[in-house]
């Protein structure tokens, strides 16, 4: 059999490397700023042409750039199948009262007075769990927006809470396949990795929810709010049976991600569940669980801010976000392969003299690779390939790397709109841009754990704070080590 080869990538100069990025950028400026339309995808599209022609023009072939597009969408399946049985998944949660009943007991428990700070922490408990930031927003999370909805919060202070939370769980926990990718990509452990983190996320997380617990007292109160908060409770009594039962599909599937099941057969799992329950539950026939994935749940509770709270979910509703990412992964795949990014990143790297610098732009590179290539793996693998050589060179342990790339491709995947990480919030909690009311938006600058982490690692990286050496990480390892082999002679098994 003959196998497939690749012509060697002639690396362009910088001159040439960018002029597909800010081409590309400035088609996605006009359209946003000038003519007021949030749609990137033809933009990212013409992006991609463009970064073909550049390629050609180098030496590249159309096969090779073509696979590399296609390699990428191939290395985000998975992540496309989740956002379409996500889809499927919220509208059985709502047909079956899985969702109602979270809502309904939201609002029993949770105090308004303080209801943003404890979606935060809710989120980052259940992530650090099952280590996905994806499931938790997309289960917990669409519930607090309901729940939020209810107590008259706007939703994007709610979503920046869950997502604060979501994706700081995902940071830090070790089941999370960032986290892990993370510490792969720079010949980190794991643990040590994690550890490492600490002195950046402890602090972010703590001022989020310092202001999320000021602006979720200050934004309930009133007599008018308590007569919306009960009829929400009386519209879900009315239209849903609220008890244990309709739980039963998100036990399953947090216990299933909770043993490191893979996402989408747990997710699945859970829509079948869900249907099963709103069938024997309230008769619903074959041909209208179908319907309601494909389409989406439908119901008239009587209450329009109910109705729009309930009727979403099915997989149309994920078809802008899916087509989007597959759009900007496609443009950040022939990006790598005609040797752009790499070009850029190499420039980036000749300009540091310095560790305040190297570790500056290795979260800014992070950045950087998120909003061009709207993939969250390929900011993190990228730099962390690139630059830990560099490291070792100046003597500084590769642990400031794994945490400047977590910080500034984990955490920033979410605030990007055409990310992968972005699309996936935008899609799972209902934040439409449609009609262009780009207020959902302001999710972004509330998330404020996902961008202080970065902002303070930068503060660490001019300072010196909290940045091992290579001599106190080798150290530090070493006496770990003598201790393990004491604890061993002490007590043997």
């Amino acid at each position: 059999m003959k196998q497939k080869t690749t012509t060697p990538v002639t690396i362009p100069s910088l001159g040439v490397a960018l002029i597909p990025i800010v081409l590309t950028i400035g088609l996605l400026g006009i359209q946003l700023f000038y003519y007021d339309d949030f749609t990137p995808h033809i933009a990212l599209a013409i992006g991609f042409a463009i970064t073909a022609i550049v390629g050609w023009s180098q030496g590249s072939r159309w096969k090779d750039i073509e696979s590399g597009a296609f390699h990428v969408l191939h290395v985000a399946m998975p992540s496309i199948a989740t956002l379409i049985v996500v889809g499927m998944l919220v509208s059985t949660w709502i047909a079956s009262g899985t969702v109602p009943t979270l809502i309904y007991y939201g609002l029993e428990l949770i105090d308004p007075q303080w209801f943003l700070a404890a979606s935060m922490l809710l989120c980052a408990v259940v992530s650090v769990s099952i280590g996905t930031s994806w499931t938790t927003v997309g289960t917990v999370g669409l519930a607090l927006i309901g729940i939020g909805s209810a107590f008259e919060i706007p939703v994007y202070w709610t979503a920046g809470a869950v997502v604060s939370g979501a994706f700081f769980g995902d940071k830090i926990s070790p089941l999370s396949d960032t986290t892990n990718l993370a510490a792969a990509v720079t010949e980190t452990n794991v643990f040590n990795h994690i550890k490492n983190m600490m002195p950046t996320t402890i602090p972010s997380m703590i001022i989020a929810f310092v202001i999320y617990l000021f602006v979720g007292g200050s934004s309930v109160s009133d007599l008018s709010q308590l007569e919306q908060i009960n009829s929400f409770k009386q519209g879900l009594a009315d239209n849903f049976d609220i008890g244990f039962l309709p739980l039963l599909p998100l036990v399953v599937v947090m216990t299933l991600a909770f043993f490191k099941v893979s996402p989408i057969p747990a997710l699945f799992a859970g829509f079948i569940l869900g249907g099963v329950i709103a069938a024997a539950n309230y008769g619903y026939n074959f041909n209208e669980i179908l319907t309601y994935a494909h389409s989406g749940f439908k119901i008239d509770t009587g209450t329009d801010s109910l109705n729009s709270l309930l009727n979403r979910g099915g997989v149309t509703s994920m078809t802008w976000v899916i087509t989007l990412m597959m759009f900007a992964l496609a443009f950040g795949g022939a990006l790598e392969r005609t040797g752009c990014l790499e070009s850029v990143v190499g420039a980036i790297m000749r300009t540091t003299k310095s560790f305040k610098g190297l570790q500056t732009n290795a979260i800014l590179t992070s950045v950087a690779t998120n909003a061009v290539s709207g993939d969250v793996y390929l900011s993190i693998a990228l730099p962390g390939r690139m630059y830990g050589p560099e490291y070792n060179k100046l003597g500084y342990s590769r642990l400031n790397l794994s945490r400047a790339i977590e910080e500034g491709g984990t955490l920033v995947s979410p605030l990007i709109p055409w990310n992968a990480g972005g699309a996936f919030v935008m899609g799972a909690l209902g934040l439409s841009v449609a009609g262009g009311d780009y207020s959902a938006l302001l999710y972004i600058p509330l998330a404020f754990a996902c961008w202080l982490s970065p902002a303070i690692g930068i503060l660490y990286a001019q300072t010196g704070w909290f940045c091992k050496t290579a001599e106190a990480e080798e150290s530090e390892t070493n006496s770990q080590a003598q201790q393990s082999t004491s604890n061993k002679i002490e007590n043997p098994a």
